[in-house]
């Protein structure tokens, strides 16, 4: 599997408001440098709900782009990749195919997958539409995130590699499938709140809706 490109943005304002947003990003020539907070040049317009540790990496993959287009070919023209947001750009991966906890590399950089993506209103303003955050929600196609474990270079070009993959059962679609039932089973929250490498947020949002669960048995 290849990287197919690696994109970082400054600030710019959104349509309709007007928000700062590190949403438009721009494909990178050359080797770019990974350090824990992610990538060089790369910025987040709220930092208490983006970036971060835990959400270093935006990786979306390229192959959902046609699917989303499909659905919405009003947006087809602009249903491209990059125009997510997403850092990295791979093909021929998706939700079903990676674990938390996953660790993939690249050039001399090392990820590990922490968590999907929740997909918020940002995306339907950068188009200028409704919807588009819930048909991303709803055909499980959010992406997801990557903490840096090594630091080093990566560049588009480089082979992406999966490592590691210490929880073989807990897809990132799993957990969003999980998560998105009306009644799931609280051992199942309670399984996925044990994915290595998961956020700490997530852990207490499925053990405290287990444990509501467990109260109405």
């Amino acid at each position: 599997m290849i990287l197919d490109a690696v994109r970082v943005g400054g600030l710019r304002p959104l349509p309709r408001e007007g928000q700062r947003t590190g949403m438009y990003k721009v494909p990178v020539q050359g080797p770019v440098h990974v350090g824990r907070l992610g990538l060089a040049g790369d910025r987040q317009g709220d930092p208490t709900v983006h970036g971060g540790p835990d959400k270093a990496v935006h990786l979306y993959p390229s192959d959902h782009y046609p699917v989303l287009a499909e659905r919405r070919p009003d947006l087809a023209h602009l249903l491209v990749p990059g125009v997510l947001g997403e850092n990295l750009s791979v093909r021929g991966l998706d939700e079903a195919g990676v674990c938390l906890g996953d660790t993939w590399a690249a050039g001399g950089v090392r990820l590990q997958v922490s968590q999907p993506r929740r997909p918020c209103w940002k995306i339907d303003h950068r188009l200028d539409t409704d919807g588009m955050v819930a048909l991303v929600n709803e055909l499980r196609r959010p992406g997801w995130y990557f903490r840096v474990v090594e630091e080093g270079e990566l560049q588009a070009g480089d082979d992406f590699v999966l490592v590691d993959r210490p929880a073989p059962d807990l897809t990132v679609r799993g957990l969003l499938e999980t998560y998105a039932e009306h009644r799931p089973d609280p051992d199942d929250l309670r399984r996925y709140a044990l994915a290595p490498g998961l956020p700490a947020g997530w852990v207490d949002r499925l053990t405290r809706r287990a444990t509501w669960l467990d109260s109405l048995r």
